[in-house]
């Protein structure tokens, strides 16, 4: 991305407006109804919806900061907005996100009849190198499975299991079935955290083997789940779900202490204490358990179109960034098992 080298001058010579907005006019408002748009039209998350309105909320406090009109606002003012934030030593990819909220605020304008030209089209977003999805390894994907197993007396996997560390029948019993459940719901079939909270009671199907989830966009897709995963979700929906939930009639599969859905952020609290209690590192998230099972499918085999039906990508090339982890591991094991490595 091209930055101007002295961004006190960037807006010079453009047109200012001199009737700059006050907090809670025009622009504010019509940023409340296109997040209302995004929720209620694209079907975008209440997270997603909360980070774009944090980034366009940036950019009209940058706009009424400088008295310039932030709907008439010309490419060249935009690009010192980026600049500036460059120079803040703002990551590229905070860079890049913003634009890109940006982006989609003044579509959503021209579609409105809000505004007649769109400044930000003509911008381009600093370069940035594709990261490589993180990936748990096998080790540590056991340690963190085995944790609430422990508690309720084994994962399944054994023919006689182990003496649950914490009373049978008990609510923090049923606390840790589900905890498990949920654990290996996520590594089984490659779910968001926002779809586990979201899943559906009505949509596990047991004698099929399968969950159907709401993914981006509220895009429905089916998942298959191994045998491990249908026996630990199946033991948490019989014998601990019934133990927590205190109003009949509530929908949601996974469900908190108090008998209503499990939050987001309740399951992340949850993962961090899990990482904590295995003993691995602890800078893992729920994500990288979805980028460790498509890695797994693929060097176990699977084709890259299945995958990207179980992750719910719209684009086959989100999905190929898999494919470079696999490229990645045979390297290092040519390098570690080969004479000459």
């Amino acid at each position: 991305m091209t930055m101007p080298s002295d961004p006190r001058r960037a807006g010079a010579g453009t047109q200012q407006s001199h009737a700059a907005e006050e907090p809670g006019g025009r622009p504010d408002k019509l940023l409340v109804r296109f997040c209302d748009y995004l929720a209620g039209n694209r079907g975008l998350s209440e997270h997603t919806v909360r980070a774009y309105h944090v980034d366009v909320s940036d950019y009209l406090r940058w706009a009424q900061r400088l008295r310039i009109d932030p709907l008439c606002a010309t490419h060249r003012q935009l690009r010192r907005y980026l600049a500036e934030l460059d120079q803040a030593r703002y990551s590229r990819t905070t860079i890049n996100r913003r634009l890109s909220a940006l982006r989609t605020f003044f579509r959503w304008l021209m579609a409105e009849g809000e505004v007649d030209s769109d400044p930000v089209s003509v911008l381009q977003g600093p370069r940035q190198g594709r990261k490589l999805p993180r990936v748990i390894s096998a080790a540590d994907m056991a340690r963190i499975l085995k944790v609430h197993a422990r508690s309720t007396g084994g994962d399944g996997a054994s023919a006689q299991p182990e003496k649950a560390s914490v009373e049978v029948g008990s609510k923090q019993w049923a606390e840790e079935l589900r905890d498990q459940a949920l654990l290996e719901f996520l590594y089984a079939c490659g779910a968001r955290i926002s779809e586990a909270s979201g899943l559906l009671l009505a949509n596990v199907d047991f004698d099929l083997c399968q969950v159907k989830v709401y993914g981006k966009g509220s895009k429905e897709r089916i998942i298959p789940l191994h045998d491990m995963a249908v026996r630990s979700l199946k033991t948490y929906a019989t014998c601990g779900r019934p133990k927590l939930v205190e109003k009949a009639g509530e929908p949601y599969f996974f469900v908190s202490n108090r008998g209503a859905r499990y939050s987001t952020d309740a399951m992340r609290k949850m993962f961090k204490a899990t990482l904590l209690k295995a003993g691995v590192d602890t800078t893992y998230s729920p994500h990288d358990m979805r980028h460790t099972f498509a890695t797994d499918l693929l060097n176990g085999g699977a084709d890259l179109r299945s995958v990207q039906e179980m992750l719910g990508h719209v684009s086959l090339s989100t999905t190929q960034v898999y494919t470079h982890v696999s490229v990645a591991r045979l390297k290092e094991v040519h390098r570690l098992a080969h004479p000459r490595g």
